[in-house]
């Protein structure tokens, strides 16, 4: 029987303050910072019965230890939902918490969920990438990918080869603004309504209060980043300074049919309206947002002349430059992550893409102008994410 498309809608997210691998963290459980997610979404949004949650999908990179035994649903009965409320886990390394999103978004679209909530973690201080791993010997042998594929750093300096025009100056620059962005935001009080605070212990110093990401660095300059060292190539471009760092956090959002949102007097902040992931050369992962931004806006029937909001995740400078270089967007373009991005805030992997949809709303509630906005970013082993979004408070003008 045939069979109608719901509309799909972003309530709420939130996420913890991103802490540094070692850092306010360190002896916190990955799980624990999920659960503390989850009730703040359901703290947030009273209107919501918790018996109306039809499915808890979060994700993680590395899915051992406190990360994993199906994780979606154990931290939704640690956070109080009811038993018959199910749950699932999920890998798509840095895309994790973007395809709990995208994959619950299908199933509200299909009929068989009416609320869900998504998200994911990754406490890499704890479980740092590629802990525990095998990867099969037959992907190094047969050369299906070039060793490089294996080690991030080392497919950002391959990617500044296949862009030669984005140099280190300019990705240093890049960097530099957004540590500039993110001092801004955070002086405006534009990030702190999405964080979680969260109570850390230290056997040495005590109890704990964290407030904020730890990882900026608003002092950053060009002079500091020129000295860095480019520790995955002799004199390269990728420096700790125009990467992502090392980080522990999570991440949760509410979706639902448009409908049911209504129904149940819950807030709409944004509406999906595509979403793609695609392939490409692993040893280049960073080039992945561009041919899943292209497969997206086409799949949505637009061009990128109608995206007027971008967030996309800075996982290196170079791969947020290359999409804009392929795009002809300018490097300091103000619609591309006003509020900052991963080089300052950090990177928790699975948990990130939720942060750029809270970001995504928070631009689409200060925009009206604004009808669609992006959130994209590239992944591990070779792969690119986007989703198109519908800014609900759109007043029919154009940006």
């Amino acid at each position: 029987m045939p069979r109608q498309l719901r509309e799909v809608v972003f309530v709420d997210g939130v996420r913890t303050p991103f802490g540094k691998a070692k850092g306010q963290f360190a002896e916190t459980r990955a799980d624990d910072l999920v659960i503390k997610c989850i009730r703040e979404l359901m703290r947030r949004n009273p209107s919501l019965p918790p018996e109306r949650v039809d499915e808890v999908a979060i994700a993680a990179t590395t899915q051992i230890g406190d990360q994993g035994l199906t994780m979606g649903r154990t931290a939704a009965l640690l956070a109080g939902l009811p038993n018959t409320t199910p749950g699932y886990s999920i890998d798509r390394m840095c895309a994790g918490a973007m395809t709990a999103v995208t994959t619950t978004a299908g199933g509200i679209a299909f009929g068989s969920y009416d609320v869900v909530i998504a998200g994911g973690v990754e406490h890499m201080g704890r479980h740092p990438m590629g802990e525990g791993v095998d990867p099969n010997p037959r992907i190094i042998s047969e050369k299906i990918v070039d060793p490089d594929a294996l080690v991030m750093g080392k497919t950002a300096e391959n990617l500044h080869d296949r862009y030669p025009a984005i140099t280190k100056e300019r990705a240093d620059a890049y960097a530099v603004r957004s540590q500039q962005r993110t001092a801004a935001a955070y002086a405006a009080g534009k990030i702190q309504p999405d964080l979680v605070p969260v109570a850390t212990r230290s056997a040495e110093e005590g109890w704990g209060l964290a407030l904020t990401d730890e990882a900026p660095r608003p002092q950053t300059s060009m002079e500091t980043l020129a000295g860095l060292k480019t520790p995955f190539r002799a004199h390269g471009n990728v420096t700790a300074g125009n990467a992502s760092g090392i980080n522990d956090g999570a991440t949760a959002a509410i979706l639902a049919d448009e409908e049911t949102a209504k129904e149940l007097g819950l807030p709409v902040k944004m509406r999906l309206v595509s979403y793609s992931f695609v392939g490409v050369e692993p040893e280049v992962m960073g080039a992945g947002p561009i041919p899943s931004t292209e497969k997206a806006l086409k799949q949505a029937g637009l061009t990128i002349d109608d995206i007027d909001a971008f967030e996309i995740n800075e996982a290196f400078a170079v791969q947020v430059l290359a999409l804009l270089d392929h795009y002809g967007i300018a490097d300091d373009d103000p619609r591309v992550n006003p509020y900052g991005g991963a080089i300052a805030m950090g990177h928790p992997l699975a948990s990130s893409g939720v942060r750029l949809m809270n970001q995504l709303a928070r631009q689409f509630e200060e925009r009206p102008e604004v009808r669609y906005g992006i959130t994209t970013m590239c992944v591990g082993i070779g792969m690119g994410g986007t989703i198109v979004w519908e800014n609900p408070h759109w007043n029919g003008e154009k940006a």
